[in-house]
């Protein structure tokens, strides 16, 4: 019996990729159905709905689903908490042109590939703002999330999925793309339990190290999960990140303590909510706690630092098996000389070296000499290296939290 925490939602696990020959025949099926584009966002939720990382949804949510997941975190059952609409969307003409139990091909509108197939239960329209305002808490279109939304189909399309592809990821990720049954059979095969899932979009810097090792302390292992979907303009690319990962683990961590994976999700930049979905299908990947540091999640200056620390008290109680783990501000103190945090280091603010991956981004991107303590060496050989090949550079903003106010 594994000693794992449960599924989200305490059953099994529902992946809903197809194999074999039901795949052959369905993908055969799909290609006289009426075709839906899906965006990159939605792409990125099919795939996760096909690992069954977002267990135990079987499609994409109804009208009454969208509405109790962004008002009381609830979907319409009334029993199993959901963060976050994962919803699927088109055109007024496209959706006039599906009837209602007919099924159609869902396409990726980038890359035109067919990725499955949705038998449709319902069509409806959403309040867009109302959704924004819950979710991220601005209907500000430059938020980027908000913009995703904001730009959605107007008519969303529910129901159950078949999936027929993981895209790219297997082939392009080799050896960092996991799903969550293969998680699962690794933490069991280490004889771990307890695990907490370190959330990455960017390298890590001496801040993340610090949570890391903080986690080992307390669990048997920490997963570092890294999102490989997409980013924003500036973002590094997982490979990357992947390597400079990989140098960081080998030289500075013990061996066996650290499992890195990768995750097809694209970053909706939903702060709080988004630190609850993260936990919810961290949950799935067989985590039993999450990370939560400062700005979890975030972007710019729409949530506070520790908003996604506040959230896990004000949601439902009972809602999720893992816990969160949460820590204050660290930073690089040069009179404690070493890493600390709010909740150890009695030293004012001049003695800090706030540390942050925007920072770090931003220093990089221009050239500026990275001051020391702020990563190892070996990354930042790998991220400097990265940088003085770019052609195109983007430029990088820093908000009042990346710069310590």
């Amino acid at each position: 019996m594994s000693r794992l925490v449960p599924p989200h939602g305490g059953g099994e696990l529902r992946p809903l990729l197809l194999s074999g020959e039901e795949l052959n025949k369905e993908k055969e099926k799909a290609k006289g159905l009426p075709r839906i584009k899906m965006s990159s966002r939605e792409t990125s939720d099919l795939i996760m709905l096909g690992i069954g990382a977002f267990t135990p949804l079987d499609g994409f949510m109804g009208k009454e689903d969208w509405k109790g997941v962004c008002d009381d975190y609830l979907m319409s059952n009334g029993r199993l908490f959901w963060p976050i609409p994962i919803t699927l969307s088109t055109t007024k003409e496209q959706a006039d042109s599906l009837k209602e139990g007919s099924e159609a091909a869902l396409i990726d509108e980038e890359t035109g590939e067919l990725m499955g197939s949705i038998t449709v239960k319902e069509k409806y329209t959403i309040d867009k703002v109302h959704e924004c305002k819950q979710v991220f808490k601005t209907d500000d279109t430059e938020h980027p999330g908000v913009a995703k939304v904001m730009s959605q189909g107007d008519i969303n399309i529910a129901g159950p999925v078949k999936v027929f592809s993981e895209s790219y990821y297997p082939g392009q990720f080799k050896g960092l793309y996991m799903r969550p049954a293969e998680s699962r059979k690794m933490f069991e095969e280490k004889g771990w339990s307890t695990i907490a899932a370190l959330q990455l979009r960017n390298p890590m810097h001496r801040s993340h190290e610090y949570l890391a090792k903080i986690a080992i302390e307390i669990c048997d292992g920490v997963f570092i999960h890294q999102l490989v979907g997409k980013l924003k303009p500036g973002d590094i690319p997982a490979d990357v990140r992947t390597q400079a990962i990989d140098v960081l683990v080998e030289k500075y961590f013990v061996k066996d303590t650290c499992i890195q994976g990768g995750y097809p999700m694209e970053m909706r930049y939903a702060g709080p909510r988004e630190a609850l979905l993260h936990a919810v299908f961290r949950q799935n990947f067989g985590c039993s706690h999450l990370l939560v540091g400062r700005d979890h999640a975030g972007v710019g200056e729409y949530y506070g630092p520790f908003d996604a620390h506040h959230i896990f008290n004000e949601i439902p109680k009972g809602s999720l098996e893992l816990q969160p783990l949460k820590i204050d501000w660290t930073f690089y103190c040069f009179k404690c000389d070493g890493m600390a945090s709010m909740k150890t280091c009695p030293h004012g603010k001049d003695d800090r070296l706030i540390l942050s991956g925007t920072m770090l981004r931003k220093m990089l991107s221009e050239g500026a000499e990275v001051p020391d303590h702020f990563s190892r060496p070996e990354v930042l050989a790998i991220l400097q290296d990265f940088y003085s090949k770019l052609e195109d550079k983007v430029e990088v903003k820093l908000h009042k939290y990346a710069e310590g106010a």
